[in-house]
């Protein structure tokens, strides 16, 4: 799979690179070239007509707000980059606000929840809530936050792609960093010890024996309450706006209107919960089972609501040149969760009481005893791998396919302009390519 998501990031960074081409060009192909006159179907005669128009009305859009910027004037630019620092410094101050509602959310969990521990108290609904209070309070930033800045970003006055992509980027930090200051607080509840016994260990032995149960249980909350928000939100929000706003003719709700169907939050979902399910496998191992049966049942649950509740967006965006962008964004997603995952197995002690590892100082001893079962032969090569010469003539090796890429990637580049040019004397020479 991961073969897969690299090979389709470098393919969607190829046709970025080919098919950066001027405007007048992209009128042409679409118009002159555009259309498949293998299509016999009407259904899908329809669909193709219907693609070439939104493409090209994306077209007008984005060559009405480049003639739009370039035709501001020096007041305009002050007033829109004011405008601009103003709500960066909301963003920020959001930010700040999920961020410590998120660790005081967790701290408040666990202390309350030890307590009741050690009092055994077990069936109270109380209880129930204090132990599921983090991932409520991560479930609400992460509804809340995305639609702040969706309202935001309407008045910083930027393009639809670039907007989408700004979009996009601030709700995927603010999910991915909720998820680092949840793990950042449950470490730090984990790692503080005062006895002389916690200190032997090098956790909070007492309060947290299986703290990679621990771990994976919140892993397990966030999947849940994701899927329950999606779930929530398509059955008590949507379908009823849609019956609202089909069968009521009150002014504020035909205002309102159908709910649009929005790009960059049904990837944030995607991105946000592929980072839980990479996290939480190392500590719940039947957490990818239940990514999938949940994703398998959000496909047709978001189809079922993009059919029936949902309209175009009143901005036409250019969805095939942001491929490459959302898979970008995933690849961070990807890069954060190896992060917090690499600390837990090289750095913290791993549990005495129960799990796998118990035997070991970390989950990472566990390798070099295995490699010490291994036969001479097979252990000689590990340790040349893991040697620093390799690493240093590995290294170099990839700088020089890099650089040829690069290279190769310029020449293609050079002949593509070079072609572009020929077109363009054929355009006013028609007699330029005839041959003599």
């Amino acid at each position: 799979s991961k073969v897969v998501f690299f090979s389709r990031s470098v393919e969607g960074f190829k046709q970025n690179l080919v098919h950066n081409e001027d405007q007048f060009q992209t009128y042409c192909n679409k118009v002159f070239a555009g259309w498949d006159f293998c299509i016999t179907d009407p259904n899908a005669a329809r669909l193709k007509h219907r693609s070439l128009q939104y493409e090209l009305q994306t077209d007008l859009e984005e060559e009405r707000q480049r003639r739009k910027i370039a035709e501001r004037t020096m007041k305009e630019k002050l007033r829109i980059y004011s405008l601009r620092i103003f709500i960066n410094i909301i963003v920020i101050a959001v930010l700040s606000g999920c961020f410590y509602c998120i660790y005081r959310a967790t701290v408040f969990s666990q202390e309350n929840l030890n307590v009741s521990i050690r009092h055994d108290i077990r069936t109270d609904s109380a209880t129930l809530l204090v132990q599921y209070l983090p991932s409520v309070v991560i479930t609400l930033a992460n509804f809340i936050a995305p639609q702040i800045f969706s309202f935001l970003i309407t008045f910083e006055d930027y393009s639809p792609a670039f907007e989408i992509r700004l979009t996009l980027m601030r709700c995927v930090f603010v999910r991915l960093a909720n998820i680092g200051v949840l793990l950042f607080s449950l470490w730090s509840q984990i790692s503080g010890c005062a006895t002389d016994k916690c200190k032997a260990c090098g956790y909070n032995y007492k309060l947290y024996p299986c703290w990679e149960s621990e771990v994976g249980r919140e892993m397990y909350k966030l999947m849940i309450f994701d899927f329950i928000i999606i779930l929530a939100v398509t059955l008590f929000v949507d379908f009823p706006r849609k019956f609202l706003v089909t069968h009521c003719s009150c002014k504020p709700i035909q205002w309102c209107g159908l709910r649009e169907f929005g790009i960059s939050d049904n990837v944030l979902e995607i991105v946000y919960g592929q980072t839980i399910c990479w996290i939480g496998t190392f500590f719940s191992p039947l957490l990818p089972a239940i990514a999938t049966i949940k994703y398998f049942i959000i496909f047709y649950i978001k189809k079922i609501s993009l059919i029936h509740t949902c309209k175009p967006a009143a901005r036409p965006i250019r969805t095939s040149s942001s491929n490459f962008f959302f898979l970008v964004v995933l690849l961070i997603g990807l890069v954060l969760a190896f992060i917090p995952l690499g600390i837990s197995i090289a750095h913290i002690p791993s549990s005495k009481a129960c799990g796998p590892f118990r035997s070991f100082n970390t989950s990472w001893a566990v390798v070099p005893y295995t490699v010490l079962e291994f036969p001479a032969g097979l252990q000689t090569v590990l340790h040349g791998i893991a040697s620093e010469a390799f690493a240093v003539t590995f290294f170099m090796v990839i700088c020089l396919i890099m650089f040829y890429f690069i290279a190769l990637a310029g020449a293609h580049k050079r002949v593509v302009e070079h072609l572009r040019e020929q077109l363009v004397m054929v355009r006013f020479d028609p007699f330029f390519c005839t041959p003599k």
